[in-house]
Parts: C-alpha cells; sequence; structure tokens
C-alpha cells in the first residue's frame, strides 16, 4: 500500500504542475493583455496548487522519512512559491537521502541563485555536472551565475559548452549573447540573440538586447526594429527606447 500511495503522490505532483503551469500561463496572457483582475485570478490557483502540493508532500514524508523524492519535490513546490529558503532545506536533505541526485543539485543551485549567493550556487550546478556531464542545463545555470559574478568569459565557456550539448538551447544562446554585450562584443552578441530569436520567436528579451546591441554599433534603423518587436511581444520598457531614440 505505501508504494500506492507514493506513487500516487508522485502522480499528484505531475498534475498539480500541469494545473499550475496552465493557470500561470493564461495568467501571463491575461496581464500581456492588461486584463490584470483576470490574471491575479489564475496566479492565485497556482498558489493554491503548489499550497496543497506541499501538504501532500509533507504527508508522504511523516509516513516515510526516509522518501528523497518526497523531499525534492516539496523543494520544488516551494522554489515555485519562492520560497527560496524552504526549498534548499528541502533539496539538501534530498542530497543527504541520494547523494546521486543531479536534479536536487541543479535546482538548490537554482534557489541559492534567487537568493543572490551565485557562488553557492556555482558549486551545486559544479556538482551537477560532475554527476551528469551532458546535461546541458547546469552549464547553462553555472554560466549564469558566473555572469552575476562578472566573469562573462567564464559564463561564456559555459554556455558555450551547454550549446555544444544542445544545439537548440535558446536560452544559451540568449545568455552567451548578454555576456559578449557586456564584454562589449557586439557582433558576437547580435548572432547569439539572432539565434535565440530563431529558435523562440517570442522571446521579447532577446530582440530588446538585440536592439540595444545594434544601436551600440550605430544601426538605428535595425535598433528600432528591434525594439519595436520586443514592446509588441509585452516588454513595454522597449517603447521607451524607441521613443528616446527612433523619432
Amino acid at each position: 500500500m505505501k508504494k500506492l500511495f507514493f506513487l500516487f503522490l508522485v502522480l499528484s505532483l505531475n498534475s498539480y504542475s500541469q494545473t499550475a503551469e496552465d493557470y500561470f500561463n493564461r495568467g501571463n496572457s491575461k496581464y500581456v493583455t492588461q486584463d490584470y483582475k483576470g490574471a491575479i485570478s489564475d496566479y492565485t490557483g497556482v498558489i493554491a496548487d503548489y499550497t496543497r502540493a506541499i501538504e501532500d508532500f509533507t504527508k508522504a514524508i511523516a509516513l516515510n522519512p526516509e522518501y528523497a523524492d518526497a523531499y525534492y519535490s516539496r523543494g520544488d513546490a516551494k522554489f515555485y512559491l519562492q520560497d527560496y529558503n524552504g526549498a534548499i532545506v528541502d533539496y539538501t536533505k534530498a542530497i543527504a537521502l541520494n547523494p546521486e541526485d543531479v536534479r536536487a543539485y541543479n535546482n538548490r543551485g537554482n534557489a541559492k541563485f534567487n537568493l543572490q549567493d551565485y557562488t553557492g550556487a556555482i558549486v551545486d550546478y559544479t556538482k551537477a555536472i560532475e554527476l551528469d556531464p551532458k546535461n546541458a542545463e547546469p552549464y547553462n545555470n553555472r554560466g549564469n551565475a558566473k555572469a552575476n559574478l562578472q566573469d562573462y568569459t567564464g559564463a561564456i565557456a559555459d554556455f558555450t559548452k551547454a550549446i555544444a550539448l544542445n544545439p537548440e538551447y535558446a536560452d544559451a544562446y540568449y545568455s552567451r549573447g548578454q555576456a559578449k554585450d557586456d564584454l562589449k562584443e557586439y557582433n558576437g552578441a547580435i548572432a547569439d540573440f539572432t539565434k535565440a530569436i530563431a529558435l523562440n520567436p517570442e522571446d521579447a528579451d532577446a530582440y530588446y538586447y538585440r536592439g540595444k546591441a545594434k544601436h551600440n554599433l550605430q544601426d538605428l534603423s535595425g535598433a528600432c526594429s528591434d525594439w519595436s518587436k520586443a514592446g509588441e511581444l509585452g516588454y513595454a520598457k522597449a517603447y521607451d527606447l524607441r521613443k528616446k531614440y527612433c523619432q
């Protein structure tokens, strides 16, 4: 019975996550169309789903305190509710019970990242890479942490490795573009932002920052076009730059 009960809880997490994702995506759509009341209603649904998930995982842990996946999944739910310290506690317990859990190291790194503990995040991402060197995600995440520590060269190396492992990794191209932009390598940044856009044509951030890189290269027409597209996709700040430079 216990195995069936725990399986049910794992399946329940999947259903919670899918429902929460649906609420979240629908809320984002309403926010973009300025249906703020509707967006708030859907975001509230996200919170309710993850709160119920935490309650179920807590019950599972009470029944079996050695259930590593329950700690890991409860950590995920806390993470989505922005309880990053609580998530770290659960991921740490999951790792203690299962030291080979790449997901727990990676996600604990994400929680530390969101608490601006970039050095601690790098330690966790590095361990995840050691355990699974063919997993592109920890390389990309470690690159972002390095970029926040202004180690742009190290960040580019990690993003490049993530892209080598997964050539369709749009976020890695975007992040590498930002690192190159920080190093004033504007042509290289534009190439990466362009690839990110090709893989994800709805990426407003990539249009926005490609526009800034073009502006730094005195390509005002190209910059204005990108900022216009970024604004259409919901990046309101892009219209400020259009207003300032594109009249």
